[in-house]
């Protein structure tokens, strides 16, 4: 990773925790949490390097995304932060999708976004972010992020005022949760065939 990409990365978090660490989760009591099977209570637990295969490997033109919450990264409990880096592909796109329990701190390390977020009075807010542009997702709206350039990825990390930064997929919960085909249909104002049709089109890209 470039020297330049490290301190904007650097930069990112220290502004994103700075103004996320109160925003959601408890306080707790302790200066951390242990879970009950770790033992040892060293240097390493609060140590977490697994996106250094974020920026190396093979396939760097291919779309990608990590997470770093309390499930990957047990020693986030507690502290109300997380972390995820994602990077689009040309012509890539992160579907529509919501964070229930955290609001999104999103800032462009290189390349282009397309962004955008409905309001609960399903008003769209959309914006073209550039590299060193920031953008907020607010808690629990659905929000998307797309690489319109057919030759250039887009990279940026992504800061959340939660330890908990779970996502819920729209294309997932109307699409692969067992909701009654005739229900869809009805809920769309089209047909079963449709729905199945669609279904079929999406498959394993759920």
């Amino acid at each position: 990773m470039s020297t330049q990409v490290t301190f904007l990365v650097c930069v990112v978090i220290a502004i994103a925790f700075a103004g996320l660490i109160h925003a959601s989760d408890p306080d707790i009591l302790f200066d951390y949490i242990v879970p009950p099977n770790v033992t040892v209570v060293d240097a390493n637990f609060f140590t977490y390097t697994k996106f250094q295969t974020f920026f190396d490997g093979p396939n760097l033109n291919e779309t990608k995304s990590m997470l770093a919450s309390m499930t990957e990264f047990p020693a986030l409990n507690g502290q109300s932060v997380s972390l995820s880096l994602l990077r689009l592909g040309p012509g890539g796109v992160s579907a529509p999708h919501a964070r229930p329990h955290a609001t999104g701190l999103f800032f462009v390390l290189s390349g282009r976004f397309e962004v955008g977020f409905v309001d609960s009075s399903n008003k769209l807010y959309t914006q073209n972010l550039e590299t060193g542009d920031m953008f907020i997702f607010p808690k629990g709206l659905v929000h998307y992020q797309y690489n319109a350039d057919r030759r250039e990825l887009a990279v940026a990390v992504a800061a959340f005022g939660s330890a908990s930064a779970s996502t819920v997929s729209v294309l997932v919960t109307l699409f692969d949760t067992n909701i009654e085909d005739v229900i869809l249909a009805k809920s769309f104002r089209t047909d079963v065939a449709t729905i199945r049709k669609l279904k079929a089109g999406l498959g394993s890209k759920i």
